[in-house]
């Protein structure tokens, strides 16, 4: 499994869940952020022996490395990053959500965000994506999250170091195929956007049934 890892984004709900969990885990992670200053304050906060960095250093620091950006970001964020992702596993968690209607499914033109990712970033970087339809709010506790994770890519062996994070984290996750199939997980986010505002309490996640393990 990778040693240290950058979660680019970290000072963002999903971003600072992750990086807690992994670093409570054990786990070297630096966060990532537009700012080195926010990026060290949100590490001190913390805690866990985080430490912030600017996105472009924490990722040439990092031997894997996790974006956790809004959609929105997603390609300014790559392109800062990009110069310092060769060879590396890059795990997307990006969903195209399109302000105002995120209840609505929005793929890009590429497929899903996680195929723009890999278009951006080239052949010599093995994108995953994964943690789509985890509710940060819980995932920033130390409480049991119930919801697996789906993971993504063309690469098995890399879909496997994220089936082993998101185990050190405390998730259930599962391979689920080609990059390509992120678009399912992806769409279905906005379907669980609309049900969680229709239903409450806002913690609506998929979990799989009928699995041998």
């Amino acid at each position: 499994m990778a040693g240290t890892i950058a979660v680019i984004g970290g000072t963002g709900n999903l971003g600072a869940a992750i990086a807690r969990r992994l670093a409570k885990a054990g786990r070297t992670v630096i966060i990532g952020s537009r700012s080195r200053e926010s990026a060290e304050n949100a590490a001190a906060d913390l805690g866990f022996g985080l430490v912030g960095r600017a996105n472009a250093d924490a990722a040439r620091e990092a031997d894997l490395i996790i974006i956790a950006v809004p959609f929105a970001a997603q390609a300014g964020t790559i392109a800062d990053i990009a110069p310092h992702c060769a060879g590396k596993i890059v795990v997307d968690t990006t969903v195209p959500l399109v302000p105002p209607k995120v209840m609505r499914v929005q793929l890009p033109p590429e497929g899903s965000a996680a195929q723009r990712a890999q278009a951006q970033l080239g052949e010599g970087v093995t994108v995953v994506s994964a943690f789509h339809s985890v509710a940060a709010h819980k995932l920033a506790t130390d409480e049991a999250v119930d919801c697996d994770v789906l993971v993504f890519g063309d690469d098995k062996a890399s879909r496997e170091q994220v089936v082993e994070l998101a185990g050190l984290m405390g998730l259930r996750a599962f391979h689920a195929g080609a990059l390509c199939n992120s678009a399912a997980a992806e769409a279905l986010t906005s379907v669980l956007i609309f049900i969680n505002k229709n239903y409450g309490p806002g913690e609506a996640g998929i979990r799989l049934t009928g699995i041998l393990e």
